[in-house]
């Protein structure tokens, strides 16, 4: 096993936002669960990571009960869960560690939110020499408004696969990436 699925941020507490109603993808754990479930059937390792906000008292907080996966998820014991308190994967767990000892050297991400915790997870992972493969249909983000502009969902995963292609990552859709996986078995 040298691949490794990372599952970022598909918990409760986005749903227990106001902004969930934004959300471009609500049914992402659909195409997540699809991914998990090629990893899995090729014996790839499943890394779950959580946002989590100790004290803050906001839905990223553990005390309140929303940092766990989405319901529709199911987590095996044997597969890692990882808590951050960065934007990132890396910088405030344990995740490099765990893939080094396994032997890991190539990345699938995805999960919530398309340009914050799922770009920067594949930077910073390209930084450290995986080769990292980015699924952006296994993403979601909101809307974002700055200075009175404001990006559709849209335009940010476009922007997101522009930054990313060919410098820090492969894109690939879940479609894609199962179709591989057939024409391996074949």
């Amino acid at each position: 096993m040298t691949r490794a699925l990372i599952v970022i941020d598909v918990q409760e507490s986005f749903r227990a936002r106001s902004e969930w109603e934004l959300i471009n993808n609500p049914k992402i754990a659909e195409p997540v669960g699809r991914l998990v479930r090629l990893a899995r059937e090729a014996g790839d390792l499943v890394v779950w990571v959580l946002h989590s906000e100790p004290g803050s008292g906001d839905v990223f907080d553990p005390a309140l009960g929303h940092v766990r996966l989405m319901d529709e998820l199911d987590r095996h014991d044997d597969e890692p869960l990882v808590l951050k308190t960065s934007h990132n994967a890396f910088t405030s767990t344990n995740l490099q560690q765990q893939l080094t000892e396994r032997g890991i050297r190539e990345l699938t991400v995805c999960g919530i939110r398309t340009e914050q915790c799922v770009e920067t997870t594949t930077r910073v992972g390209s930084d450290l020499g995986y080769q990292v493969t980015f699924v952006p249909d296994a993403t979601a983000t909101n809307p974002i408004t700055r200075g009175g502009v404001t990006l559709s969902s849209d335009e940010i995963v476009q922007r997101t696969v522009f930054a990313l292609a060919d410098r820090f990552a492969t894109i690939a859709t879940v479609d894609e990436l199962e179709r591989a996986a057939a024409d391996a078995a074949r």
